[in-house]
């Protein structure tokens, strides 16, 4: 029986999660989640077992109007690159779950770096 796209996603999320573990030299993690509609953004600490900081379309202040799209996903790694130099993060790993590396993810990705984040 062929896998789903749910459980090749669920196969890709958990690769990628056990990769960053195996590397994981107490940095935080930057753990990105997309739906349908809005994007948003997590700096965890796994060792305490904390989120430092967090971005999402769904906040107003960032004056998305709930669009999953390029610009929307700029505009949060814009917004999580600011909150980590905030609560003092400079490096961390980048968790893109299950996601594949392109279109919003990839434009998160790099307003993040843009910003200052180093990953």
């Amino acid at each position: 029986m062929a896998n789903s796209k749910r459980q090749l996603f669920l196969k890709r999320r958990l690769r990628v999660r056990n990769k960053l573990r195996k590397m994981n030299r107490g940095r935080v993690r930057l753990s990105v989640h997309r739906s349908n509609k809005n994007i948003s953004v997590q700096l965890i600490d796994d060792v305490q077992g904390r989120t430092l900081a967090a971005a999402s379309s769904l906040e107003k202040d960032l004056g998305i109007v709930g669009k999953n799209n390029v610009e929307a996903a700029t505009k949060v790694g814009a917004a999580i690159a600011e909150r980590a130099k905030a609560a003092g993060v400079e490096e961390c790993y980048f968790d893109r779950g299950g996601f594949l590396f392109h279109g919003g993810i990839k434009a998160l990705a790099d307003a993040a770096r843009e910003g200052g984040l180093k990953f």
